[in-house]
Formats: C-alpha cells, sequence, structure tokens
C-alpha cells in the first residue's frame, strides 16, 4: 500500500504493519488507521517512531519507547481498558509515550501520563491516561537523551 505523508513523502507500507486505534488517540478520535515509521527510515537513528496516519497524510506523532528516558515506567492501567486490545502477552506488547519537540530542542518532553499501549500480534492499539500524580504529561529528556547519546559513542569507541 502507498502512502503520502509529509514527514517521510510517499512510503511503501505492508497491509500487515497497519495498527487500528478503534476509539482514534486523544484528541483525535476520527484517526483510527496508523503506520509506524521509525527515523531509520529517513536514515536517522535517535530512538524516535512516529505513529502515522494512514487516513491524514499531514499527521504523523512522534512517540517513543518510555523505558530510553525513564527505565522504571510502569504504569497501572485497569484490564478493562485494555480489554479491545485482546489478550496481551509482555512479548507482544508495545507501550509507546508521545513526545513534543518545541523549537528550543532543551526543552523536549514526553507524556509519560498519557502511554499507546499496541497489541503487535493483533495490530491494535489505543491511548490511556494513566491516574495518580506518578508521571508527568511534560517529562524533560533532553538531558537524558545527550547522555544516551553520549554513552552510546563511548560504547562504539567513539
Amino acid at each position: 500500500m502507498l502512502i503520502q505523508t509529509r514527514s517521510f513523502g510517499e512510503v511503501n507500507i505492508e497491509e500487515e504493519r497497519i495498527l487500528d486505534f478503534p476509539n482514534g488517540i486523544i484528541g483525535f478520535p476520527d484517526l483510527k488507521r496508523f503506520v509506524l515509521l521509525h527515523d531509520s527510515e529517513r536514515g536517522e537513528s535517535v530512538g524516535i517512531h512516529w505513529l502515522q496516519s494512514i487516513e491524514e497524510p499531514g499527521f504523523a506523532m512522534p512517540v517513543m519507547d518510555p523505558l530510553i528516558v525513564e527505565s522504571g515506567y510502569n504504569p497501572i492501567i485497569e484490564d478493562d481498558i485494555l480489554t479491545p486490545l485482546g489478550d496481551l502477552s509482555e512479548d507482544d506488547t508495545i507501550v509507546l509515550v508521545t513526545v513534543s519537540v518545541p523549537k528550543d530542542l532543551t526543552k523536549m518532553t514526553v507524556n509519560l501520563r498519557g502511554p499507546i499501549i499496541i497489541n503487535a500480534e493483533k495490530r491494535k492499539g489505543c491511548q490511556v491516561i494513566v491516574e495518580g500524580e506518578d508521571f508527568s504529561v511534560r517529562f524533560p529528556i533532553y538531558e537524558i537523551l545527550q547522555k544516551n547519546k553520549e554513552k552510546a559513542k563511548k560504547e562504539r569507541g567513539e
């Protein structure tokens, strides 16, 4: 399937990569079909992925694995909220958080309170709101990413 995107241009994706979000995502309930694109598809590798809408070429939300910036991230989510995704196993569950990238990159944050949960086997996803004050909506990540980048350079011997 050939899709048009703002950030990646024209992209050919396999049907089995399409993710169904029956309830849309927060703020965009009408967008229900997405594909997860990776910066490596643009020749970059910084840990940021893109939740690209199939229905709206101009909509791509930056997302990332929360464990990259918060190693203890393990929110409690009510089982009934995840029921529409089907049976979830640890191996088939992908958890992502949205990334906010302002003009001043040092102010980059992730939303740890609104994770996106994906059942990779069933290709179904949803975005949930984590109750309580344990997780921030604007968790700063710039310094963490810089430290991770420096650590990776040292490990490669650069």
